[in-house]
């Protein structure tokens, strides 16, 4: 470890390809993680099947490539086929949660993420895939920096959604009436807004978002039914630290994370970079635990 901290400080130019190699895969991180604040701030619903749902959309994209489909073309069909299965998760077990203990929406989403494994396993079998691109690399600096095309091409797109969704929100009757539901869900209703709904609405939403997600993690890294969990946790993480429907806060924090993970798997070893990602939940929970804390005795 202490060799690989010395080699950072002696060869610059390795600082800037983990930088930009974070950057580029915490932009997806982002966006995964952004679709969770929706459903968490709007619901309350601590929603623990969304690596699953990330999963779900690699996979879309891996089979349709599979069948001739280029994965990023696929991004679309994968964007409408997750919106239909949030919307009937929703319908079908989801809205029976709402309202109800905190527990009881963890054991669902909990149960519903085990499902999604098995089915996968299944579906697909247990073999890592990757969605090939076809893409290649460019190199910066006389060949010490290397930068993936697909990275580049996934931030952008990134950036693309995560603008659309922003314009959805402020401009659309929908987005305004999640909005306001957010706010106050009582309120809304006696406004006239279909809180139910909305409800179905941005749950689909979510599941679309991480699908998208899913279909660029796909071209990027690989896989595998039981993949779901880190994702899951990457997106606790930042929601965490941004809290909810902050979406530059959530684009920071996911940008943030995966600089941490890059610099992390390089010094420490990319075998420990899961437990990187846990130690960091735990130090932003202890660390809104001492500012909680505080507050209150300052009220007093």
């Amino acid at each position: 470890m202490i060799s690989n901290i010395l080699l950072l400080v002696d060869q610059y130019l390795l600082n800037i390809q983990l930088l930009l190699d974070g950057i580029f895969v915490g932009s997806i991180f982002a966006l995964a993680a952004y679709g969770l604040a929706l459903v968490w701030g709007v619901m309350n619903v601590k929603n623990l099947a969304q690596g699953e749902f990330v999963i779900m959309g690699g996979y879309i994209a891996w089979f349709l490539s599979t069948k001739g489909l280029h994965p990023i073309l696929s991004l679309p069909i994968s964007f409408a086929i997750m919106f239909g299965f949030g919307w009937i998760l929703y319908r079908t077990i989801i809205s029976r949660v709402i309202g109800k203990d905190m527990f009881i929406s963890l054991l669902a989403t909990f149960g519903i993420a085990f499902v999604i494994q098995q089915a996968l396993n299944i579906a697909f079998g247990p073999e890592v895939q990757v969605a090939e691109s076809g893409f290649g690399t460019t190199s910066l600096f006389d060949g010490f920096v290397t930068i993936s095309s697909i990275k580049v091409v996934a931030f952008v797109l990134c950036l693309i959604l995560a603008g659309s969704v922003v314009v959805f929100m402020k401009k659309s009757r929908m987005g305004q009436a999640i909005r306001a539901t957010a706010q106050d869900a009582r309120a809304a209703k006696v406004m006239g807004i279909d809180t139910e709904r909305v409800y179905a609405f941005t749950f689909a939403l979510n599941a679309a978002i991480a699908g998208a997600a899913g279909v660029m993690i796909s071209m990027i890294w690989n896989i595998q039914p039981f993949y779901g969990v880190p994702h899951s946790i990457r997106s606790f993480v930042i929601v965490t630290a941004a809290g909810f429907g902050n979406l530059p806060g959530v684009i920071m924090a996911g940008l943030g994370l995966g600089v941490v993970e890059s610099y992390g798997g390089f010094v420490i070893g990319a075998e420990v970079q899961q437990a990187i990602v846990v130690g960091m939940l735990l130090l932003i929970l202890v660390w809104r635990q001492i500012l909680m804390r505080r507050h209150r005795q300052a009220l007093k």
